[in-house]
């Protein structure tokens, strides 16, 4: 059952309704093992993040950072803090130290916790930036400190200084206080195209946020949920304190890196993710219907095959399946799905909530098929989280992000543009009323800069609008479609389409190196290095017979003509990438720069007037 209370008081109340059953689960690396924090546990944890705070003078939505993983003590620090009325600002673990320098900074941040080893060495690094910064407390006690450093603590020490005073009475009066307009945090946007905008979400956006997911779907003190991405982004910590509200298990997945592990250790129930997730899932199914016997493979196929017709053509739709199809889709459920299911950890799946990008209809076909309920959704930070999802016992359409959750308004504007307006939409950006200004309009309307329409009541995305490129001759291309389209083939890891201004739709293709290597053995390709593989013509021609199948339903100025194979991946460190790993895209287009232009120039002959 939802406890929908104020966040100061959430953990509490939740401690004296389920007292010694477990709250959260994390994975002791040193043991091998997870391990169990109860509710009572959490609460205690909770207030002596408070206590600890009040000795330090943390006044009244003052703001508070955490630089971390996720750590069952990142959500200590959170209620601690919302406990005395103060506001966290999470900043993603793969954070460079002039981004932590800008929002530390753009916050006014004094006192910052940090996770592990990175993040405090990058902390280190920023402290001569940051004026206002006084205190560090660092999650994990085998973090080495640098030599002379005066500034940080342990967060056991941390947590022993609210012990030295009494500062029960203000944490009550604080509590008392709190209201549901108090701002609980600032979340700064990954910013492709520059600086982050702080996005300000009150306890009342979260407070409505509970309600209409809740009324969504069916989430209980029953399920267990695996944490996998950073609760720095909306879409998680949204969906844990959701988690927290019904009293589901919060199982805490330390690295990124670890999710299948974790997933077949945890066997959870629920786990939000994005996209990408699931595409090497399929990618990774498809790999196994390539290795395996001809006799296996044409199994694999007809099961595939068989649980897509059912979903797509009935279940989706709400229609009873045939009685012989269904027959059929229990005989493969005991053969293909349910150990595919078990394999993944899977096998006790409620629902698995997926946003953050466009999700390829293929893909979203064969998770339906396998027997696991994808629900797809839509959001933003500005909107806390959900707009739009799939709703259980109405009709899904492949493609679609789903209904509009209860409350929110919404409308189509000009260039098809989705606007938003209601009790989740976030106030404005922190210290910056200009942008506030030219986001939300003077009637309160949202503007979210996604391009959509509306048919049967479920929400379809076209395209970022800014992201959208004209090409020379006039074309309007969506390249976010186009590169969904591409990620889903195996050989494919990531792609960047390029057409703006240009005559033809080209791409940037990071392929995936192992699967590749592998082929050019099977095929006798000699190379000496992955540059030399990325510049194989028979390499090049395979990708292109694959690219080619992937574009059929793309019109011919859509489809990419020409690409680049990169023998390095795109990535956060070399700034690629956002850390919610969106590509930023001039960064891309100018370190490619010559290659891209080049491309061109040499198409250019062959291409001629086309």
């Amino acid at each position: 059952m939802l406890n929908n209370c104020h966040f100061s008081r959430l953990v509490y109340e939740q401690a004296r309704t389920y007292g010694d059953r477990v709250a959260l689960k994390y994975r002791d690396y040193e043991e091998g093992k997870w391990k169990d924090i109860s509710w009572n546990r959490f609460a205690d944890n909770v207030k002596r993040v408070s206590l600890s705070l009040l000795a330090y003078e943390t006044g009244v939505q003052e703001n508070v950072a955490v630089f971390s993983q996720n750590k069952p003590e990142c959500l200590f620090v959170d209620f601690g803090a919302y406990g005395i009325r103060a506001v966290t600002v999470p900043f993603y673990p793969t954070s460079s130290a002039p981004q932590i320098v800008y929002m530390i900074n753009d916050a006014r941040v004094r006192f910052l916790f940090v996770g592990e080893q990175q993040q405090y060495d990058v902390a280190m690094q920023a402290i001569p930036l940051c004026h206002t910064l006084e205190r560090i407390i660092i999650f994990d006690r085998k973090v080495q400190r640098q030599q002379g450093d005066t500034l940080s603590i342990y967060f056991d020490e941390f947590l022993r200084v609210g012990e030295t005073g009494d500062f029960d009475e203000e944490l009550n009066l604080r509590q008392a206080a709190a209201t549901f307009s108090d701002l609980a945090n600032i979340l700064y946007t990954s910013g492709t195209t520059g600086h982050s905008k702080g996005v300000q979400l009150t306890f009342g956006m979260y407070h409505e946020a509970l309600r209409v997911n809740n009324m969504a779907l069916e989430y209980t003190d029953r399920d267990v949920t695996l944490n996998f991405l950073p609760l720095t982004h909306v879409f998680e910590r949204g969906w844990t304190y959701w988690g927290l509200a019904v009293g589901a298990v919060q199982a805490v997945n330390l690295r990124p890196q670890d999710v299948a592990q974790s997933l077949r250790e945890v066997r959870p129930t629920c786990m939000s993710s994005v996209p990408r997730f699931w595409e090497k899932v399929y990618q990774g199914v498809k790999e196994k219907i390539a290795e395996a016997s001809p006799v296996q493979a044409k199994i694999m196929r007809m099961a595939l095959e068989t649980g897509i017709r059912c979903w797509r053509d009935y279940t989706a739709r709400g229609k009873r399946i045939p009685p012989v199809l269904a027959m059929k889709r229990k005989v493969y459920d005991k053969m293909v799905y349910s150990v595919l299911r078990r394999t993944l950890g899977l096998e006790h799946g409620n629902f698995f909530p997926t946003a953050g990008a466009l999700v390829s209809t293929e893909v979203e076909n064969f998770v339906h098929a396998v027997g696991i309920n994808m629900v797809v959704g839509y959001g933003l930070t500005e909107s806390t989280a959900t707009v739009t999802c799939d709703r259980p016992g109405q009709v899904v359409t492949p493609g679609s992000v789903g209904r509009f959750v209860d409350g929110l308004e919404w409308k189509i504007g000009d260039n098809d543009e989705i606007l938003l307006r209601g009790k989740t939409i976030t106030p404005g950006y922190y210290n910056k009323m200009s942008t506030t200004a030219q986001s939300i309009d003077t009637d309160g309307w949202f503007h979210t800069g996604d391009a959509g329409y509306v048919k049967d009541g479920e929400l379809f995305l076209k395209e970022r609008i800014k992201d959208l490129f004209k090409t020379s001759n006039g074309k309007y291309i969506a390249p976010q479609a186009i590169e969904s389209k591409l990620s889903v083939d195996r050989y494919i890891e990531q792609a960047v389409v390029v057409a703006d201004r240009r005559k033809f739709v080209s791409a940037l293709i990071v392929p995936s190196y192992t699967l590749l290597e592998a082929y050019a053995k099977e095929q006798g390709i000699a190379y000496g290095s992955r540059e030399a593989l990325c510049q194989d013509k028979h390499i090049h021609e395979m990708l292109a017979q694959r690219i080619e199948l992937l574009q059929q339903e793309l019109a011919s100025y859509e489809k990419v003509k020409h690409f680049i194979l990169l023998p390095q991946p795109l990535s956060i460190e070399t700034g690629e990438l956002t850390n919610t790993l969106k590509v930023k895209r001039p960064v891309v287009y100018e370190r490619y720069k010559e290659e891209i232009n080049k491309l061109y120039a040499e198409a250019e002959k062959q291409y001629g007037s086309k």
